[in-house]
């Protein structure tokens, strides 16, 4: 079973077991993490679930999509080359641990 890891930008760590296949946003949602505000409920819309992917965690994924792409240039905190939208990031098969750093600030 998967784990994701949330590292709150005060360094606060929380490690959540999730099935293949699990939302990063929604996990986080579900789990009360603090930093992930959602305001459009995954649809790629408002920025708020931004997340910084750890290195060894950003291979894992699809690339950024043209809508997220364009949702990133929106984003509250620094934008940086490993800046993704967590409703996008859903935990894909033959992964242990992803990792997401949260930033300081979505709004």
């Amino acid at each position: 079973m998967p784990t994701i890891t949330y590292l709150l930008a005060d360094g606060t760590k929380t490690d959540i077991k999730v099935d293949v296949g699990a939302n990063v946003m929604r996990t986080a949602i579900d789990a009360d993490i603090p930093g992930i505000v959602a305001e459009c409920g995954g649809a790629a819309m408002c920025a708020t679930c931004h997340v910084y992917l750890e290195p060894e965690t950003e291979s894992v994924f699809t690339a950024i999509s043209d809508v997220e792409e364009e949702m990133l240039e929106c984003v509250a905190d620094d934008r940086q080359p490993e800046s993704r939208l967590s409703c996008q990031l859903n935990v894909p098969a033959g992964v242990d641990r992803i990792t997401v750093r949260l930033p300081k600030t979505q709004s």
